[in-house]
């Protein structure tokens, strides 16, 4: 691939030089350049791999769930979070425990990069492990595990960052006991970030000395320190849908807020210009190390020191040019800083502004400075961050600029300096501390709730589908010819307007005519005409081409825009897509004309309740949140046609919550019952707010989403109406989950939910019996009805798919959605011996990851994410 790519742009190179009339040397530096950067690339790539297999003397694929015995350091600091503590380790031996032959028990000397997550037995055990320092010298005991590859199409792939970061393997420990700590010299190469960890751990204290609350504490940490483990999720999740996450990270605002701060104190020390120069670049990668080294604050870091090096010197004044330089030396360094999001963002944000800026200014020239330049600054950074923000995120808030104009501000000018005085203020007078976090306090209540309030409509949140990076690269072309022709006619308006202002004062003064643009108007200038025909000249000078360029221009703008907004479609063509959810269901459906349906929502179960609440974690997994919502909007689902709950259990609706707070819903099908559950009720409470249209599916019940698609609802049978009104209560759920079948494009799905035998054995019945019935009446019809796709009950339970309802749906093919590894059994050996007699088709998502099936004109097609290729089904 790589040589591919090299291959085509050194052929497009020499046509983009007599295009573009670039000189032809300047092309040959920029082929070197690509050249040795694919080249840097390719090599870094060739050696990033895992030397533990070699290490224990077995395959790769043996080395999953080996018993191993590893010695090294500590390498990160140490994250306890609930049960469970996390840090990288950098292992200098290994050896296989437990095995038998001479081979094994050898222990081999190599380094190498692993994620630690170590399952704490007790709550004691936490501050046991936090008392675990980076640089400490470890024997740890416990297996290998490879990190997870994406499950879904377009799904987040920890196997592929953990690459970019050059670790392969998770070291899974059982209990504070499996790591023993090792007698160490007193330096290492972590010894200088082990110091950083406990001056940052210091200014934390402090920070928590001087603002009394613990939320206000770890906002502040984040805002300081770059300390984001005690920042509050739900904090976090509001700033980042407006896109002010950018104030919440370490970036280029903060380095030069320090830096300029550092400036402005050593100049009221009357110390020299030279000298203060040379001071703070020094100091700055102090202030880098602090705050934790991210991609944006090395970036911000060294553009600071090369821009003071050269205020220094008077040389290498061209932004771009000390930009270009950090990211030479950042990919130097790693070319696998070329994939971060946060180096790609604070590149391409940083940039944007050099060169969009002189674009946007001439619009707020008669502005007042502060507010002209804030508004100049806020504009182009929202329009320049926009493609990248929906490339990743998939959505954008149509208030993020008003967001980012009021609060950016706040926090960068006041905010920011108050609190990071009264962090230092609080080593030497609490009390004094506090006074002067006081104010900070209320400014970030005034900034929550300003952010609070403008989250609470979701109709401002637009969702935009993964687009290609062409699309991004067409959206910087066209908005800059829009903007370079917006100046050029504003400047050709201004021009007419100081022509006629000039004209009607002295057409003859000398004077007057040295103020003009150009010596053609001063010309002009010296004619007879009359004072308003120059202003018509001018218009005429703007001539009908530029007008066609700037129309044309606005015209490519928007229509990128919009294809950017649409999800690609197929016309005459649907698609049933069974995510991988764990264990649990989630199916999303597109139908032939454009509706969304999703049948369920999967569910992470919380085992951290009552005396185990020690266990819970701060932001732990929530399939809803973190799998089913970002692959909603990376699709282009901009709004659920409806949501059809199958029945109450958790891992069925536990993350539809997620759904419906961040994806606008038009209707809710469930099986009209209730469980005891709060989450259940708070989901159903949820939808009534939204005024979301909520129906009980049953039996005889039919919807036509649109005229190529029919859903007909099979089970449960309509309950009796209770006196009082309200639904009824049903702890077990499998038995009344909602059966359908959904018909599109002359193929037929079968949707079980978790329904157990008996519930088949009625339905069944009843299927039975009305066939006979219509039998009679009509002397046609025929019991059995055969499914191209069925979902098989209660993720492949033995207490469900029995024989008989094999034997009527005859499926060509069978869904299992199901967790790998589960502590059930499932799917059942024998549920696989009765598909597998039954001649269907077995795909699993635990096996294959994410199973999607295309039907068109009656013909059916499927792919799976863990093999990739399409094959043609029955």
């Amino acid at each position: 691939m790589l040589l591919l790519l090299w291959t085509g742009v050194t052929l497009i190179l020499p046509f983009i030089s007599l295009w573009m009339k670039i000189p032809f040397r300047h092309m040959v530096w920029l082929w070197l350049a690509l050249s040795g950067g694919g080249f840097h690339w390719a090599w870094h790539d060739l050696h990033n791999v895992s030397g533990i297999p070699d290490a224990l003397h077995v395959p790769a694929a043996a080395v999953e769930d080996m018993p191993v015995q590893a010695i090294g350091f500590i390498a990160s600091q140490v994250q306890v979070d609930g049960y469970r503590a996390q840090f990288e380790m950098r292992i200098t031996a290994l050896n296989q425990t437990g095995g038998n032959s001479e081979e094994s028990k050898k222990q081999a000397s190599f380094s190498e990069q692993v994620i630690v997550h170590i399952k704490l037995a007790a709550k004691q055990e936490q501050q046991i492990a936090a008392a675990w320092q980076r640089g400490d010298a470890i024997q740890l005991r416990g297996s290998l595990k490879a990190p997870a590859k994406a499950g879904n199409f377009g799904g987040f792939d920890y196997s592929k960052y953990l690459h970019t970061q050059e670790i392969h393997w998770l070291f899974k420990g059982n209990g504070a006991a499996s790591l023993q700590r090792q007698p160490a010299s007193l330096w290492n190469r972590y010894t200088l970030f082990r110091w950083n960890d406990q001056l940052r751990e210091q200014l934390g204290q402090r920070m928590e000395a001087a603002f009394t609350s613990l939320h206000h504490a770890g906002y502040m940490k984040g805002l300081v320190l770059g300390v984001t483990d005690e920042l509050d999720p739900a904090t976090y999740n509001e700033f980042t849908q407006l896109g002010l996450t950018h104030i919440l990270a370490i970036s280029g605002m903060h380095v030069a807020v320090y830096a300029a701060t550092l400036l402005y104190i050593l100049k009221l020390l009357r110390i020299s210009r030279e000298a203060s120069l040379t001071v703070v670049m020094i100091l700055i990668p102090a202030y880098v190390l602090l705050t934790g080294a991210s991609p944006s604050v090395v970036r911000a870091g060294i553009m600071a020191m090369i821009g003071l090096f050269a205020a220094r010197r008077g040389v290498l004044k061209d932004g771009l040019n000390i930009l270009s330089i950090s990211a030479l030396l950042m990919l130097l360094w790693n070319p696998y800083y070329l994939l971060s999001v946060s180096f790609q963002l604070s590149y391409l944000v940083t940039a944007g502004l050099l060169v969009y800026m002189p674009l946007m200014k001439p619009f707020f020239a008669k502005w007042p400075l502060l507010i002209g330049g804030e508004i100049a600054i806020t504009i182009t950074a929202q329009l320049v961050s926009f493609p990248m923000t929906v490339f990743y995120f998939n959505q954008f808030s149509l208030l993020s600029f008003i967001a980012n104009f009021v609060l950016a501000p706040l926090i960068t000018y006041i905010v920011l300096p108050i609190g990071t005085v009264a962090m230092g203020l609080a080593f030497l007078w609490v009390n004094g501390a506090r006074a002067l976090a006081w104010p900070a306090e209320q400014l970030n209540n005034l900034s929550f709730l300003l952010v609070k309030w403008l989250n609470v409509d979701d109709v401002y949140v637009s969702i935009w589908p993964s687009s290609s990076i062409l699309w991004v690269v067409a959206y910087y072309a066209a908005l800059y010819s829009v903007l370079y022709w917006l100046k050029a006619w504003l400047a050709s308006r201004r021009q007419a307007d100081e022509i006629a202002v000039l004209s009607s004062a002295s057409i003859s003064s000398p004077i007057h005519t040295g103020l003009a643009a150009s010596a053609e108007w001063g010309a002009i200038l010296q004619t007879d005409h009359e004072p308003e025909g120059a202003g018509k000249y001018a218009h005429r000078q703007w001539n009908r081409y530029r007008y066609l360029a700037l129309t044309l221009s606005g015209i490519a703008w928007l229509g990128i825009l919009c294809t950017g907004y649409q999800a690609p479609a197929e016309e005459n063509a649907g698609t049933v897509q069974y995510l991988d959810v764990g264990q649990g269901d989630s199916i999303l459906i597109t139908t032939p004309g454009g509706k969304h349906i999703l049948v369920d929502g999967g569910g992470t179960m919380d085992f951290a309740t009552g005396k185990n609440a020690w266990r819970k974690r701060k932001d732990p997994y929530e399939v809803g949140a973190d799998t089913i919502v970002p692959l909603l909007k990376q699709r282009g689902v901009h709004r659920l046609d409806a949501i059809i709950l199958t029945h109450g259990d958790h891992d069925h609706a536990g993350g539809l919550q997620a759904v419906l707070d961040q994806i606008p819903v038009t209707t809710l099908f469930f099986n009209g019952t209730v469980t005891d559950k709060a989450p259940f009720r708070k989901l159903l409470s949820t939808a009534l707010n939204k005024q979301i249209k909520l129906y009980g599916a049953y039996y005889g019940m039919s919807w036509k989403p649109d005229q190529d698609t029919q859903i007909r609802f099979l089970y449960p049978f309509p309950l009796q109406e209770n006196v009082s009104g309200q639904l009824p209560v049903m702890k077990e759920q499998n038995q009344h989950s909602i059966v359908m079948i959904l018909e599109m494009e002359g193929v037929s799905f079968l949707f079980t939910g978790d329904m157990d035998d008996a519930a088949e054995a009625l339905l069944l019945s009843e299927l039975t019996h009305s066939s006979s019935r219509m039998k009679d009446q009509e002397g046609v019809g025929t019991v059995a009805q055969a499914v191209d796709v069925m979902k098989i009950a209660h993720h492949g339970s033995k207490y469900s798919t029995s024989e008989e309802w094999l034997s009527y749906w005859r499926p060509q093919v069978s869904v299992i959605s199901v967790g790998a590894g589960n502590t059930y059994g499932h799917p059942n050996k024998a549920v696989l011996e009765r598909l597998a007699a039954a001649g269907s088709d077995i795909y699993r998502t635990d096996t294959m990851g994410e199973i999607q099936f295309h039907a068109q004109q009656g013909k059916l097609s499927v792919r799976y994410k863990h093999k990739h290729g399409q094959t043609d089904a029955k």
